[in-house]
């Protein structure tokens, strides 16, 4: 329905009309001016800008008050009541079980192994499937000094530079299922040391503590592979998880001996699923499905954290629903959440005091890839560890929380 302004006389219609943009004909206007109103059919109008003014009172005049029946007019005090049953699924496949360490019933040294990966379901999807394996940790020790946070070395630094001390105090003191072993003296262009001097570092620590290790390299491909080849020979059986195969390296000749002597390897890839599909289809031409660990790359909170959770998800996911290719258990490198400046760095006041603010940077970390269905967590901070090992109990076991704690900030008042 169009009702027009009141009118004047034709030339002035023209003028307005043409100012409109609004194209409408002399005789159409004067119809308009006759009868105040007019109904058209079939209407189009193309428009570049419009304005619409709306005078006071003129929405209570289009909307009118809902009026509510009797029952409905008292105020609500209290939240509706509604029974959750949860949507329960049943996936097609599984995600492969990775056993790590050799026990001495076994002929190796290991006084425990681990294992990980058969989830069936999503990570914590208890209502659909028990969880079958908890998540684990294994802390980093370094086979010489490194710069730390001060908020990590305060609790290490008189056993810095001695692996096999180290290994111990992470084992007894902080709780660690694994020990990680990054050999970076081995690194051409620090140490450069030799493949025997690694394999007497490793002997070390296997005589200080009785979990299972990762051994890590120094990041050098043709290094890692010399060293990774005369540790592997040397402790045939260990079952260490070889930290890691890259795609720049040799993969048929670390493959190879890490099949031969009885050992797992880490597929490490960036954030790309199709970049670890391509490495793991390269590694079955040699290992078995039950020899590999997937590292999907751990980015830290504020540093691309989200990203990784999803990348990690969907593999999670893929593996579940079928895609063979991804359905090996994860490892994060949750150390890398101390690359990350927050972490360390002296800021403001009210970031402060960096003692609290690292290992909250590092359990954040974790808990967020925790969620996305991670197995193995390479850590650093004891109160780190803890804090993810407390949670993983409590989500494991089904414990039950306060729910007020949380939800008491819902409130209605009458």
């Amino acid at each position: 329905m169009v009702t027009p302004l009141p009118h004047h006389n034709k030339k002035d219609d023209k003028k307005e009309s043409g100012a409109e943009g609004l194209g409408l004909s002399p005789d159409l206007l004067d119809l308009l001016a006759k009868f105040q109103e007019i109904e058209l059919e079939d209407f189009q109008m193309e428009v570049g800008e419009m304005e619409l003014s709306f005078t006071p009172g003129m929405f209570g005049q289009a909307m009118p008050t809902l009026k509510l029946p009797p029952a409905l007019k008292a105020k609500p005090v209290n939240m509706l009541k509604a029974e959750f049953v949860p949507p329960v699924e049943t996936y097609p496949s599984s995600i492969t079980e990775v056993k790590l360490g050799g026990t001495r019933s076994e002929g190796d040294t290991r006084g425990k192994t681990v294992v990980i990966g058969g989830e069936t379901s999503p990570a914590f999807y208890t209502f659909e499937r028990p969880i079958v394996h908890s998540p684990i940790v294994t802390l980093d020790v370094f086979d010489m000094e490194v710069p730390l946070s001060k908020a990590v070395k305060m609790h290490v630094k008189d056993v810095v530079g001695d692996p096999a001390a180290w290994a111990k105090r992470a084992v007894e003191k902080f709780g660690a299922d694994m020990v990680t072993v990054h050999l970076i003296s081995i690194d051409p262009l620090l140490k450069d040391a030799t493949p025997k001097d690694a394999v007497k570092t490793v002997e070390n620590i296997l005589q200080a503590v009785d979990v299972p290790l990762v051994i890590g390299g120094c990041g050098d491909p043709v290094k890692d592979a010399d060293v990774f080849a005369e540790v592997t020979e040397t402790f045939k059986g260990e079952r260490f998880l070889i930290s890691s195969l890259t795609s720049d390296m040799n993969i048929d000749r670390c493959a190879k001996f890490v099949k031969q002597n009885g050992h797992a390897a880490l597929s490490f890839t960036p954030m790309d699923l199709n970049l670890a599909r391509e490495l793991n289809r390269r590694l079955y031409d040699y290992l078995d499905r039950e020899d590999i660990v997937m590292d999907l790359t751990t980015a830290a909170l504020g540093y691309g954290l989200d990203y990784a959770f999803t990348n990690m998800e969907r593999a999670r996911l893929a593996g579940l629903l079928g895609d063979a290719e991804l359905a090996h258990p994860m490892s994060s490198g949750t150390t890398n959440a101390w690359a990350a400046r927050e972490a360390w760095l002296k800021m403001a006041p009210e970031w402060e005091p960096r003692e609290l603010r690292g290992p909250l940077w590092e359990v954040t970390t974790a808990l967020t890839l925790l969620l996305a269905g991670v197995d193995l967590f390479m850590m650093m901070h004891p109160a780190a560890v803890k804090t993810l090992k407390d949670v993983t109990k409590n989500l494991v076991n089904g414990g039950k929380v306060d729910a007020s704690k949380f939800a008491d900030w819902v409130s209605v008042k009458a």
